[in-house]
């Protein structure tokens, strides 16, 4: 037998410096290949560019692996940091949460900035073999170097032979750290193109060594890059493209906004062929939309319905939705937000909650008038969303939603949705009869269903699919959702599953997230070709709510809430920051979504617009390692196997003890 190691004081690691993100790079940035590494890189030029200095950014690829950003902006600063006894460019490139950009309504360097979370161009540095970077400031050339993330030259400056300011940063990034050590060129190619068309003027370039130099400068912005992306197609009705930037007075008026902050927007509909959808926040590409994106989307749609109202465009017993108006829609979209708040460290989707409300005031009464001026234009527009409605309609006709199957009817606690549509209709799985209750009243009833469960579901690692059956609960869920439970090499037909997305709903407490680790086990072990299609979610309940008193003119009371205790600390700063007299609000614990009204349950969890989502897709490759994850954390035979793994990553480990 294994000699037992000793868990005592010298068994608890503290990791310095990068070192967590050597360990641990998947929970800093994409390990697929090495593009954000570069991005981040990226992002610091355009943030410097974004706050007005400097007109151009050169990216460039070279043959030895290598990949160099360089700016026209006021250069990383050099002077000596005033605590940690450094050069000011050496902590910005060896320390986590380390940067320019945490400083906030006018306080700081940056208002508007991309970087936010302080580990960027850090985690760069800890993932590349070697990272150069020269900086051009005060009629001085400065240079500093780093091998595997630590200091391997100290900075040593000259005198420029060059007048000009900025930062040159040239990035190996280490193979081992990802599955492929290619960047996706093409991919480059657009984030490169795009921080041109956000920000007219600015001129970026890409040159890959060998290849022929491509230089981007759009002066019109979006609109010439809709002539660019269209490629001669025409569109159904002239584009519509506006701008809207919140100052001190208008601001004012809202709680939550802040000045500058606003949006510029272009959008158009085409009759046929394929359609783009690019957003944007502080010029950071969001791939995977996020808050900003549903106010966008809820804007246009709302301006479009009220326009069809008037003039009774809608066919009787039509009820569009806005993913008709959206089907046929190009868009661009960028969001400029002070308190930005990303989901994880790649920034692909945005999950600031006044983002929404932003975008909606934006955009809805700007296209509201655009369609009372542009009459005809209004009407075609209403057509193409008619006509995408009456196919929805139609392709729901071709398969009716089954009540009951003949082996199976549906559980008796499901309280179920009134569409027809598949792709559109979501299960809750709510923790208990009281939060159950809540969600019942809470739920949009033409699409949203609720299947409370009872107590916590039993564990399905290393059992059959007869015994998962056999158990009440388990049956309930997999009959409400139309799946039967299989493995992952089995053949499944999904085609009698009665909800586009299946969302696992807990409290945002320890119980919550013991029900929630259940209920993946069974998904991810029993369901695993529901997962693998994107079917299924994880929603993020807050766990606080700030209650926040009127503070005179402009400034009403106001409700807050919070994910967790960081997203509460950032939300009280902000507070202070204010000039909100320290303990005027009320902070209050949620026990369980049971203890929310339906009102606030539907704002903070359930409304498409505003909700947090996370998505549990994966491929079937990341599908094998999450299951060998899930055996090694929830089987019984498994327990020496899990104290090594906390032992090994105790640092991202949380318990109550």
């Amino acid at each position: 037998m294994a000699k037992q190691a000793v868990y005592d004081a010298s068994a608890i690691q503290a990791l310095k410096g990068l070192e967590p993100v050597r360990r641990m790079p998947g929970m800093y940035t994409h390990t697929v290949h090495p593009l954000h590494v570069v991005q981040e890189a990226i992002d610091n030029a355009v943030d410097e560019a974004l706050a007005g200095h400097g007109k151009r950014i050169t990216v460039t690829v070279r043959k030895d692996g290598s990949v160099e950003v360089e700016d026209e902006g006021r250069g990383v600063p050099v002077d000596m940091h005033a605590e940690e006894k450094k050069p000011a460019v050496e902590v910005a490139f060896t320390m986590l949460h380390a940067g320019g950009k945490f400083s906030r309504s006018g306080e700081g360097v940056y208002h508007i900035s991309g970087g936010l979370h302080g580990v960027g161009v850090a985690v760069s540095n800890a993932l590349s073999r070697r990272c150069e970077v020269t900086v051009y400031r005060d009629g001085q050339k400065h240079s500093i170097a780093f091998e595997g993330g630590e200091l391997k030259q100290k900075l040593k400056s000259e005198k420029s032979k060059e007048k000009r300011t900025g930062t040159v940063v040239r990035l190996w990034p280490d193979p081992k750290y990802f599955d492929s050590p290619n960047i996706p060129m093409a991919e480059l190619e657009h984030l490169v193109r795009s921080k041109a068309y956000l920000l007219p003027g600015l001129t970026t370039v890409l040159e890959v060594e060998g290849k022929e130099k491509k230089t981007w400068k759009y002066e019109r912005g979006m609109a010439q890059y809709f002539d660019f992306m269209l490629q001669g197609r025409e569109l159904a009705a002239p584009l519509f493209a506006g701008e809207k930037i919140f100052d001190e007075k208008a601001a004012a008026e809202h709680a939550e906004i802040e000045a500058g902050e606003g949006a510029a927007w272009a959008i158009g509909w085409v009759a046929e062929g394929e359609v783009f959808a690019d957003s944007h926040v502080n010029l950071i590409p969001t791939r995977s939309g996020g808050t900003h994106e549903a106010g966008f989307r809820s804007g246009v749609f709302e301006a479009l319905a009220a326009f069809m109202e008037t003039r009774a465009l809608a066919p009787k017993g039509v009820k569009l939705i806005a993913d008709d108006l959206f089907q046929r829609a190009c868009f661009t979209l960028s969001a400029r937000i002070v308190r930005v708040q990303f989901h994880g460290q790649t920034k692909e989707k945005l999950t600031t909650r006044h983002a929404a409300k932003l975008l909606e005031l934006c955009v809805r009464d700007a296209f509201e008038l655009w369609l009372s001026e542009h009459p005809e234009d209004g009407k075609r527009i209403a057509e193409l969303a008619v006509e995408q409605a009456m196919s929805r309609l139609a392709r729901g006709k071709k398969v009716e939603r089954k009540k009951s199957s003949g082996i199976a009817t549906l559980p008796g606690k499901l309280v179920d949705c009134a569409s027809g549509e598949v792709a559109r209709n979501e299960l809750f799985l709510v923790e208990g009869d009281s939060a159950g209750g809540s969600a019942k009243e809470a739920r949009d009833k033409e699409s949203q269903a609720v299947l409370p469960l009872r107590g916590k579901v039993l564990n399905t690692m290393s059992k059959d699919s007869r015994t998962v059956l056999a158990n009440k609960e388990l049956q309930a869920i997999a009959t409400a959702i139309g799946v039967d439970p299989h493995g992952a090499e089995d053949s499944v037909d999904l085609s009698g599953i009665r909800y586009g997305k299946v969302i696992v709903m807990t409290d945002a407490d320890v119980d919550g997230g013991h029900i929630q680790a259940l209920l993946l086990t069974f998904f991810f072990m029993h369901a695993p070709k529901l997962v693998e299609r994107g079917h299924l979610y994880v929603a993020q309940p807050p766990l606080y709510k700030l209650e926040v008193p009127g503070q005179g003119k402009g400034r009403p009371a106001r409700r807050i809430y919070c994910l967790d205790d960081d997203e509460m600390e950032e939300a009280i700063g902000q507070l202070k920051k204010e000039k909100v007299r320290d303990g005027a609000w009320e902070i209050s614990r949620f026990k369980g979504l049971g203890e929310m009204s339906p009102e606030q349950l539907w704002e903070t969890t359930m409304n498409p617009d505003t909700r947090r989502l996370v998505r549990m897709q994966l491929d079937s490759k990341q599908m094998k390692k999450a299951r060998e994850t899930f055996e090694l954390l929830m089987d019984s035979g498994e327990a020496e196997g899990r104290r090594n793994w906390m032992r090994e990553h105790w640092k991202s480990v949380e318990a109550d003890v």
